[in-house]
């Protein structure tokens, strides 16, 4: 199948580029550039992963996110909070209906570029608390992609039912250097290693019993998620 893989630079995204190179004919890796504060950092990994895979890269602008939706995660938002990925509080980098905005433009793009399928990294880790990564949102953002496009255009989430760690353990099988892959929200010069997206990162490599190849700015002991100690 012709596909587009919606690839941010971050671990989930460039493995799926590469399950993606693997069984499909890919047209273009996909990558959004809407004000986050780590867009910068991760962007460039995107490009990178697409040109090692022979892929061409795009960037679709969404500069109104960035300047009216109200999130942490954005470069107008607070700080960025600190702790397990799966706690309350990371509730604050949530962008609202994110992956709809995106999907929606993904749709248009692959349409145009005569694709068939678009694919996204959703995961189980995202569930608890981005609604708009959860199966019962994909799944109705599936059908509607399909029944709004002359192409019947096809909504893949090859990793929709599997843990990060998991995606970590595919990504090092399909040769994923997951050292040229990007996470921190906090978008600095290195990983902060304590923020949310710091913590599952490192999780996933521990989970998957793989050596981290990443530098953070500090590794304190993993906190536990919710309901554990």
């Amino acid at each position: 199948m012709k596909v587009v893989v919606l690839c941010s630079g971050g671990m989930d995204s460039v493995a799926a580029l590469h399950w993606a190179r693997a069984h499909h004919d890919v047209r273009a890796a996909l990558s959004f550039d809407y004000g986050s504060k780590h867009n910068h950092r991760e962007i460039p990994l995107a490009a990178e992963q697409a040109r090692i895979l022979g892929v061409p890269h795009r960037i679709i602008r969404l500069d109104f996110i960035g300047q009216l939706f109200a999130s942490d995660l954005l470069q107008s938002g607070g700080d960025i909070p600190e702790g397990h990925y799966a706690d309350d509080n990371m509730k604050r980098t949530v962008v609202p209906f994110r992956n709809g905005i995106m999907l929606a433009a993904a749709a248009g793009f692959a349409e145009s570029a005569e694709a068939e399928g678009l694919v996204i990294a959703a995961h189980t880790g995202d569930h608890t608390i981005y609604p708009d990564c959860r199966e019962n949102f994909m799944a109705a953002m599936g059908e509607a992609l399909r029944c709004g496009t002359y192409a019947g255009i096809q909504l893949l989430r090859p990793f929709i039912a599997l843990t990060k760690g998991q995606i970590a353990a595919e990504g090092a099988r399909l040769g994923v250097d997951f050292g040229r892959t990007w996470s921190c929200y906090k978008g600095g010069e290195i990983h902060c290693g304590k923020c949310g997206t710091c913590v599952e990162r490192r999780e996933a490599f521990q989970q998957a019993g793989l050596v981290d190849p990443t530098e953070y700015e500090a590794t304190p002991p993993l906190p536990a998620g919710p309901g554990k100690t």
